[in-house]
């Protein structure tokens, strides 16, 4: 099998690979065309973002097999066209959400206790105390919208804060232990901190908007830390200064690119995106939830992982991982 790397991943990822005996080719630079102009060669393709596997790319992709996309999406693809053509779509949300669970709720609770702000007035000669009185996340209501992995991840996190978890999911019977499952209108109804764990698609995309915001009975405060498609900002903004959102903390923008690299390289950044870099309520993160040292082993191991029991018959291993 023959294997085509778009994007660098942790090395274990080709090792083992390459010990299943599958030929990786590594190409980094070349761009979408040069790359079409190859790609009838390959087997399989392994990418993170750096651009769309669409219509084209796989029409040119007369052999391939699979696409396996080490993150937890697959917005980037065109997945009915893949499985029209047989090819199987491999992702890895189990990769990286313990990592996106941890970033929540370390952003909540920093912007609960006004850490950036206290921090940087310090470091500019100020003390200031009452300025920087915190709030509780005990006996909160905290609401997950989308409990897959990341929201199951993070409601896990939340145990022992004394809090009430809840979710609300097109799926049924997604509930556990960690997390009651309730209908979005009993979720606008209770929720004090709002977290968002979508995946990218057409219900998700510009979900929270004024009409959205404007039915919950409490303000309350925003995590995102799925995609920032799913939020639009000029309305989170208008909320923010009515007071009707009350923080912000946001790992995602609805400006970033698909390939979700510098969003600096746009100098023309829009007046919403302006006022959220200078709100004190407003925590800000440069798509980075699950992006750590460890979800890199985890996010690599689990497309070999997935690829074994695909292609090379791996039943044991099947048996023992994804049962």
């Amino acid at each position: 099998m023959k294997i085509l790397h778009l994007d660098t991943n942790h090395p274990l990822l080709i090792d083992q690979l390459s010990d299943l005996g599958c030929i990786n080719v590594e190409n980094y630079i070349a761009s979408k065309t040069t790359i079409e102009d190859i790609i009838s060669d390959f087997d399989g393709v392994v990418i993170r973002s750096r651009f769309k596997i669409d219509k084209s790319f796989i029409d040119a992709a007369t052999k391939l097999k699979f696409v396996a996309r080490v993150g937890a999406g697959l917005e980037s693809i065109d997945v009915e066209y893949a499985e029209e053509k047989g090819i199987h779509l491999i992702s890895a949300p189990e990769g990286n959400s313990n990592a996106v669970g941890e970033h929540a709720l370390g952003m909540l609770l920093a912007l609960f206790n006004n850490l950036k702000k206290a921090d940087l007035e310090i470091r500019n000669g100020k003390w200031l105390r009452e300025e920087n009185r915190g709030v509780e996340l005990e006996g909160k209501t905290v609401g997950i919208i989308g409990y897959g992995n990341m929201g199951k991840a993070f409601a896990k996190k939340l145990q022992g804060f004394n809090v009430e978890v809840i979710c609300y999911d097109i799926k049924d019977g997604v509930g556990d232990e960690y997390c009651k499952q309730v209908t979005l209108n009993e979720l606008q109804q209770k929720t004090d901190v709002l977290s968002l764990h979508t995946p990218y698609n057409q219900l998700s995309y510009q979900m929270v908007d004024t009409g959205f915001i404007n039915a919950f009975k409490k303000p309350f405060y925003l995590i995102n830390t799925a995609r920032g498609s799913a939020v639009v900002t000029a309305n989170l903004v208008d909320a923010i200064k009515n007071n009707k959102i009350l923080g912000a903390c946001l790992d995602v923008l609805e400006y970033e690119k698909l390939s979700f690299e510098n969003l600096f390289e746009n100098k023309n950044l829009p007046e919403p995106f302006e006022f959220l870099i200078k709100a004190s309520n407003v925590l800000l993160s440069p798509h980075i939830a699950g992006w750590t040292k460890e979800s890199n082993v985890k996010l690599a191991q689990t497309i070999v992982d997935k690829i074994k029991v695909i292609f090379f018959a791996d039943k044991e291993f099947e048996k023992k991982q994804f049962q």
